[in-house]
């Protein structure tokens, strides 16, 4: 968590970014993204520099791939921040920023969305504040540098062109919990913005195979967890080969991408491709059908679709133009037999009537295991959009017998723009409820969490909202007869006639 003098430090940047004319707050982290892969560049260059002289002694020993040459010495971080504003400026925008589109780091894919990177900054004054903060920044801390983007990702409050916007993190770790990835499997989101899922894997990684003594705790009482009881090809899979996610949004590509690089995957596999176009199985054979062992995804519920170009494959499953309905149809094909998805879906997902909405449930039912299906509170996603929406939970394959429905009313925060803290959550009761869920004990329909059987369900024509499962209680409130009220009503006037007249004889 970020707090105290580091946070008041980013959002005066964050305010001087809007003085100096970069408004969108897109802009604004992308620019400091782009800083902050610069500072990176220069600590991996210095961390190999320095690997290089401790292995000089070894006879034969290789050295690092070089980031800059001899001749590039200047456009290194620690080099051009200690120029006079005007000249550190002119080197940024004409050699450092050009510089991006040579480097390539260590499998990273960052390095390949920062080519056509372009500095926005104008004001040499607004670029000295910038770099003179960045600096300050713990980037080689992996729990602080994270929290500290996660804070930066905070500030977006609109939503992009084609519906998509920031999950909250504590929806992604309910969700992460659910599915709960083992270190083993290969994780996927098709649709992946900032990448908020696949971070999410990797702290709920951290966290369960952290030891006792693999837990450190600083002097405000923050936990980072190491992972210190992963074994060290599990921790290799997690870092080559775990993760990987698709946008077709290059902005939120390099976000995602420094996300990643933050929270310690050095390596994450994000790649630009519209996931639902016939592109996606030409360009990625294998990760476009029967990849991967989970898919976490909340992907865009409207925006503009080219109907020629979805995928084939897609529409013979389930033909409409809906992008949220394609999705599912494509997490179903991605998914390996047995793989698991939680995804988050609009409302009209659930009861939508016609055939494309009704088939598609069908197919999840009835040709699927659908597990759950968890109602979320209509203000969880404001101030971006006011969308009802619901978290589907189901693995491909298998048997639908029952399913677990919850009803979150409350998810720790007001259900305004504003989003404050409240003390009403039901979040850390979803996950219990769903580790205890027993079909044959949960039938209160009364309650936030219950089963309904698959039977019931095909009898409603597939129809998972809960509301139609649910049984509302209504506690009946008796009132005094109406003879009793007046007789109230007329004794309240008396006493207001007695008030006026004594008033009347003091102001006499």
């Amino acid at each position: 968590m970020i707090v105290g003098e580091l946070r008041n430090k980013i959002d005066k940047l964050w305010t001087e970014f809007w003085t100096g004319g970069i408004t969108n707050p897109l802009t604004v982290i992308e620019q400091i993204s782009f800083l902050m892969f610069s500072r990176l560049l220069d600590i991996i260059e210095t961390r190999n520099e320095k690997k290089d002289l401790r292995l000089a002694k070894h006879k034969g020993a290789l050295n690092s791939k070089r980031l800059f040459r001899e001749d590039q010495q200047h456009l290194r971080w620690g080099h051009f921040k200690q120029l006079d504003s005007e000249e550190m400026l002119k080197v940024l925008r004409d050699e450092v920023f050009p510089h991006f589109k040579t480097i390539a780091i260590d499998g990273s894919s960052l390095g390949a969305y920062m080519k056509d990177a372009q500095l926005m900054i104008q004001k040499p004054s607004l670029l000295v504040s910038a770099v003179n903060m960045i600096d300050e920044l713990p980037l080689t801390q992996g729990d602080q540098k994270g929290d500290l983007y996660e804070y930066l990702l905070s500030k977006l409050t609109t939503a992009g062109i084609n519906g998509q916007f920031r999950t909250p993190r504590h929806i992604i770790r309910m969700m992460v919990e659910i599915a709960d990835p083992k270190p083993s499997e290969i994780v996927g989101d098709p649709a992946c913005g900032t990448a908020g899922f696949l971070v999410g894997v990797m702290l709920y990684l951290l966290e369960k195979y952290s030891s006792k003594n693999g837990i450190i705790v600083d002097e405000n009482g923050e936990k980072t967890y190491t992972g210190d009881q992963l074994k060290p090809d599990e921790r290799e899979h997690i870092q080559n080969h775990m993760f990987h996610g698709f946008d077709f949004d290059v902005t939120m590509l390099r976000i995602s991408a420094m996300n990643l690089l933050l929270h310690g995957v050095e390596s994450p596999d994000i790649h630009y491709q519209d996931t639902l176009s016939n592109s996606f199985a030409e360009h990625f054979p294998q990760k476009s059908n029967n990849y991967f062992d989970v898919v976490l995804a909340n992907p865009p519920f409207k925006g503009s679709l080219d109907a020629e170009d979805v995928c084939k494959t897609l529409n013979m499953k389930v033909k409409t133009k809906k992008t949220e309905l394609l999705f599912l149809a494509l997490m179903l094909r991605m998914l390996k037999l047995g793989g698991r998805c939680c995804v988050i879906v609009p409302d009209g997902v659930l009861f939508g009537s016609s055939k494309a909405h009704t088939s598609l449930r069908q197919m999840i039912v009835d040709e699927n295991q659908l597990e759950a299906v968890i109602k979320l509170p209509a203000g969880v996603f404001k101030p971006y959009a006011g969308v009802s929406t619901a978290v589907l939970y189901f693995v491909k394959g298998g048997k639908t017998k029952n399913v677990f429905f919850y009803d979150v009313q409350n998810d720790g925060l007001s259900l305004d723009d504003k989003r404050d803290p409240i003390d009403k959550n039901d979040i850390p009761d979803v996950f219990q409820r769903w580790k205890k869920r027993n079909p044959k004990k949960d039938t209160n329909r009364t309650d936030k969490a219950f089963f309904v059987p698959i039977e019931e369900i095909r009898e409603n024509k597939y129809d998972l909202s809960i509301n139609r499962y649910k049984e509302i209680v209504y506690e009946e409130v008796e009132y005094d007869p109406p003879k009793v009220i007046l007789k109230r009503l007329n004794e309240l006037e008396e006493e207001i006639h007695r008030d006026l007249q004594e008033l009347e004889v003091i102001l006499r």
